[in-house]
């Protein structure tokens, strides 16, 4: 440790955001261009180089963080790009992406702020970037066996590019017109910018992996040919079968589910629209679902320029601290607040907006709708009934009287987004029933402690066999399946395998 009293004189620092009202007109990342560097050194001075390191054990690709805030605080960025690189593939991805479960499980963090990892990470991925330190890595030579995988996420993502530089010929099947998964089509520009992902793309092909985009497996390709014409399959397609919300007034149109909505508006700064055929502008919208991607749809809702929008959160607020029944190194429940929460928060505040940044213990019970007309088959919905609202800023303009004998308020809406998560992969693409693979339980691809599905030369990697989780959790479960994988083909690998299929996060 360059600074053995860094955790004690300097304090946690965040990378400024751009100001609201600026950064609410443009679809860049949120924060200051270059506002990490001048600070970076000096955060990754305040590891404290623990003799147990719980930062690994909270984050799943086994990251050396100590290592690597080390090596930054001694200004040596291209051998801590050699230290991240040795446990993540993608580190641009996380550093911008993930939730950081390792600043959680940091030794720090049991009476102190933690350490800013995850700004380190990124910081050191770009400067890989900046450097010329992130060269392809083409094999020396090559095993003479192939492997398809399905899918472009991060999970399908890490398993070819580590099976590629293992020597095997990788070719990456993509159902949408572009790589990247959610990556690409349902990650909104301003958390992370696209030229990221391409970048990335462009030193995977240099090493030799191959990419069909457009392509169905299981409608465009039959899988059990595709499974014949490879040595074997890595099924990597996400959980994307999203959660209903099965009330009275669901059929109305103007009701969408937050992965309808979220691609059109990546599209148009892909420059496939003008206007996306979906769009807030000079519209009142309620979001139901406080998770990630409802954060996502409302930065994007802002962005569009809806006359109003509230976030609905199902669950109560959660307090500022950890609870009792969660203590350190778990990651806890508390409080958050996104950059899509502030800028909705500080748009609130302005006497021309009317916005609800959020409102927790918030129950749909019903939409209401106009009547159908001509060239309207059905009617539009108009307003959306709550019960149980608990707002976290004072009720916006937006809203409407409600039937107080039933303890309603009535939002009201002209577009409501659902973001309600994912129940597992989908199921009617024909992919599964032409492999013979099964679900288990939960609805994700069965498969077994080596991520194998029953099936010869078939394996799962990522969210289509764990559901729904973290970015971290799908690369390292795309390395550990290309371990397996390779394993498989030879008889050895020497591949890392970070986690396993049953491995989930720490827990009290």
């Amino acid at each position: 440790m360059a600074d053995p009293k860094g955790f004690l004189t300097t304090p946690r620092r965040l990378p400024p955001r751009r100001p609201v009202d600026e950064r609410v007109r443009d679809w860049d990342e949120v924060y200051v261009p270059g506002g990490l560097l001048p600070i970076v050194s000096a955060q990754a001075d305040r590891c404290m180089d623990c003799g147990v390191p719980f930062c690994h054990d909270g984050c799943p690709l086994g990251n050396l963080i100590p290592d690597w805030n080390d090596l930054v605080s001694r200004d040596d960025w291209r051998r801590a790009s050699e230290r991240l690189h040795a446990t993540n593939n993608f580190p641009e991805f996380t550093g911008r992406l993930c939730p950081a479960p390792c600043e959680a499980a940091c030794v720090l963090a049991i009476n102190q702020p933690a350490v800013t990892i995850k700004n380190v990470e990124v910081a050191i991925a770009d400067r890989a970037w900046e450097s010329g330190y992130a060269v392809p890595k083409p094999p020396e030579r090559l095993s003479g066996r192939t492997v398809a995988v399905i899918g472009s996420g991060p999970a399908g993502l890490a398993a070819a590019q580590q099976l590629t530089r293992a020597g095997h010929t990788v070719a990456v099947y993509e159902r949408d017109d572009r790589v990247g998964g959610l990556l690409r089509y349902g990650i909104p520009s301003f958390k992370m910018e696209k030229h990221h992902l391409d970048r990335r793309l462009r030193q995977m092909r240099a090493e030799g992996t191959k990419f069909r985009t457009g392509v169905g497996v299981g409608t465009d390709v039959d899988a059990a040919e595709l499974r014949a014409r490879y040595d074997a399959l890595v099924i990597a397609v996400g959980a994307r079968a999203w959660r209903e919300l099965p009330v009275p007034g669901r059929e109305l149109a103007g009701i969408h589910q937050a992965m309808e909505y979220l691609p059109l508006a990546n599209r148009v700064q892909e420059g496939d629209y003008d206007r996306p055929p979906i769009t807030a502008e000079g519209k009142h919208v309620v979001i139901v679902g406080g998770g990630d991607t409802g954060a996502d749809c409302l930065g994007t809702v802002l962005r569009q320029g809806a006359a109003s929008v509230t976030q609905l959160d199902i669950h109560p607020r959660p307090g500022d601290e950890r609870t009792e029944g969660e203590p350190w190194p778990i990651y806890p429940k508390v409080y958050r607040m996104s950059a899509a929460h502030e800028e909705a928060r500080e748009l609130a505040a302005s006497p021309e907006a009317d916005v609800d940044a959020r409102v927790f213990s918030a129950t749909t019970v019903r939409f209401e709708g106009d009547t159908p007309g001509p060239g309207r088959p059905q009617g539009r919905v108009r307003a959306l009934h709550l019960v149980g609202a608990v707002p976290e800023v004072p009720p916006g303009r937006a809203e409407a009287p409600g039937d107080e004998r039933r303890g309603e308020r009535v939002l009201r809406a002209d577009l409501v987004l659902l973001a309600l998560g994912f129940s597992g992969p989908e199921r009617d693409g024909g992919l599964f029933a032409q492999l013979g693979l099964e679900l288990d339980a939960r609805g994700n691809l069965a498969r077994d402690a080596g991520f194998g599905t029953g099936r010869e030369g078939v394996f799962v990697a990522g969210d289509a066999g764990r559901g729904q989780s973290l970015i971290v959790w799908a690369i390292a479960e795309g390395r550990s399946a290309a371990a397996a994988v390779d394993r498989y083909l030879t008889g050895g690998t020497a591949l890392p395998d970070p986690v396993g299929p049953a491995d989930r996060p720490m827990t009290a």
